[in-house]
């Protein structure tokens, strides 16, 4: 038999010590791994079985509060989305705020019965439009506003109802305390609460709207937007344009009063105005604001800047004599004056007697080119850019010719803004400056920053001199409130009616300063077509019905303005001209 050798026994592989020690940790010594392994699956399930089941109530308290919570949610968007700042007068009076209301909305998916959800819902609220609701709940969208801004009363009545898939959220509102006051000058918001016109529509090209989409525009981070306007100022303007308006059978009023050495617009007011609260009323096309948006001849008022540009050229003097003994023929066209003194008469007469045939002599004299000049350098014949974003470009002709000169002359054949004639006015009298008009509170310091002079001193202290003569023996006779050494020029235009001037319908205006030795304040009235009275004795021009308004206007706010009254003044040639002569 042959010997059998045993085999060796396997070597025994060795374990490195780092698995060694990890299998320790894992599972210690002489533990069985497979009861490990089940305990171990078992604690894996009862995690997940916890998560699951915290998922789930998490799920069921958001379908059993979803209203509420979604309401909460969509009503804090909606208040960074819609908050505004407070718009405010030059001395503090809010015009506009933001308050709190209630929006109704439905979620159609959520809704199980939407005809008796219509039913009801139309029942408690009547102003609902039941075929515009019907036609809302029938989508199968998750949101969907019913009715905008509902009172206090209609969300309670409305909750109780207990309709699933109805509910509200809070939104900021805009309102207006001074309802019509400031109609043209605030403007309105749309249901949104973003500006459509005026003040408003300028907040938000200012960068509210972005503010908005960024989420930082909130209630209470927002400061006051403080205005130039004087709330009681304007309160009186309005007040005297409606009694204006509605004795002199008016078609349209309006006025403006501006602060001429700042350029501020303490007051603006245009009727038919609206109420902002009531936006419906705004779409009315009469209710435009007629002082920045309409364009219009502004009549014998346009004298004033044919004088002072011949004064300003030094070619002619206050004492100049101009033929008016007869009518001036040009071409076909003849022009008169509406009392023709029929002799020769003086610079100072052809404003005082608003003479047309003297103001297109004027204007002749100085050329055509220079009078286009004149009037670009008093911003005439461009468009007038303020916060307000409505504005109108003045009409003027494609072809300037020397009769364009001529009827341009005395404020006929070219039509501007209001505003825009305000502002060239503001520099015939404030030392010859010409400042941009705002509707923002501006000091003197930083009017002046901006200020860019267009005539020389002496030639405003003429124009001055002028227009306080004219409430002296002039035409402004009527306006010339006792105390205020008030200043003035009347126009009287006559309205194009399908291309040919119409005698019987005329737009009155009467510019006046105050005081006219040191000019503060000018005030300008508008009557549209005034109708003739017995008070008048039949006459339709700015004498007697937009001058006497004039005065009632400033007799009012002087004492507001703080404008002290002064008496016993000595007249313009010795009060205002003899002070030019010895400053000079």
């Amino acid at each position: 038999m042959s010997a059998v050798t045993p085999a060796k026994p396997a070597e025994k592989r060795t374990e490195p010590w780092r698995q060694r020690l990890i299998r320790s940790l894992l599972y210690g010594r002489n533990v069985d791994r497979a009861a490990k392994a089940r305990a171990r699956v078992g604690l894996a399930m009862l995690a997940f079985g916890a998560v699951y089941a915290l998922i789930g109530g998490r799920l069921v308290m958001f379908a059993i509060g979803a209203d509420a919570h979604g309401a909460r949610r969509a009503a804090s968007q909606e208040v960074v989305a819609t908050a505004r700042p407070d718009i405010v007068d030059r001395n503090g009076a809010i015009l506009a705020t933001d308050v709190k209301a209630s929006s109704l909305f439905g979620e159609p998916r959520r809704i199980i019965d939407k005809d008796e959800a219509i039913e009801l819902l139309t029942a408690t609220v009547p102003d609902l439009d039941e075929a515009e609701v019907r036609e809302r709940l029938k989508t199968r969208k998750g949101f969907v506003w019913l009715k905008r801004e509902i009172t206090a009363k209609q969300q309670q009545d409305i909750h109780k109802l207990g309709i699933p898939g109805i509910g509200f959220l809070r939104e900021n509102k805009r309102v207006y305390p001074t309802g019509n006051e400031v109609a043209h000058l605030i403007g309105l918001v749309n249901i949104d609460n973003q500006g459509i016109a005026g003040m408003e529509k300028w907040l938000d090209n200012q960068g509210l709207a972005d503010l908005h989409r960024a989420g930082f525009a909130t209630d209470r981070l927002q400061k006051p937007i403080e205005l130039s306007v004087d709330l009681r100022v304007e309160h009186a303007l309005r007040d005297e344009l409606l009694k204006a308006k509605e004795k002199y059978h008016t078609k349209a009023a309006s006025g403006i009063v501006s602060n001429v050495k700042t350029g501020e617009i303490v007051a603006m007011v245009s009727l038919p105005d609206f109420d902002p609260n009531n936006p419906k009323e705004a779409h009315d096309p009469d209710r435009i604001n007629r002082l920045t948006t309409g364009v219009y001849e502004m009549g014998s008022t346009f004298k004033a800047f044919t004088l002072a540009m011949a004064l300003d050229s030094g070619k002619i003097n206050l004492n100049t004599s101009w033929d008016a003994r007869g009518n001036l023929h040009y071409g076909k066209f003849t022009i008169h004056d509406s009392h023709p003194l029929g002799r020769f008469i003086n610079t100072k007469e052809v404003f005082t007697f608003s003479s047309n045939i003297g103001a297109a002599r004027i204007a002749l004299g100085q050329g055509v080119e220079a009078h286009k000049a004149f009037l670009a350098k008093m911003g005439q014949l461009t468009r007038l850019r303020t916060e307000l974003p409505e504005s109108a470009a003045p009409l003027i002709p494609r072809r300037w010719g020397e009769l364009n000169t001529v009827t341009i002359a005395f404020g006929q054949g070219m039509s501007v803004a209001p505003l825009q004639a305000v502002m060239g006015i503001n520099a015939l009298v404030n030392g010859g400056y010409l400042i941009p008009p705002t509707f923002m509170k501006r000091s003197e310091s930083e009017a002046a920053a901006m200020a860019k002079r267009v005539i020389r001193t002496e030639t405003s202290d003429k124009m001055r001199f002028l227009m306080r003569l004219n409430a002296e023996i002039g035409t402004a006779k009527t306006a010339d409130v006792k105390g205020y050494y008030v200043g003035g020029k009347t126009g009287t235009s006559e309205k194009v009616i399908n291309g040919r001037y119409a005698k019987k319908r005329v737009l009155n205006s009467f510019t006046a300063i105050m005081p006219c030795d040191d000019p503060k304040y000018q005030i300008l009235i508008m009557l549209d077509e005034p109708q003739a009275i017995p008070e008048t004795k039949g006459f339709i021009t700015s004498g007697w019905n937009a001058v006497p308004t004039g005065g009632k206007v400033i007799e009012r706010i002087a004492p507001l303005l703080g404008v002290e009254p002064r008496f016993d003044l000595p007249p313009s040639e010795r009060l205002i001209l003899a002070a030019s002569r010895t400053t000079q």
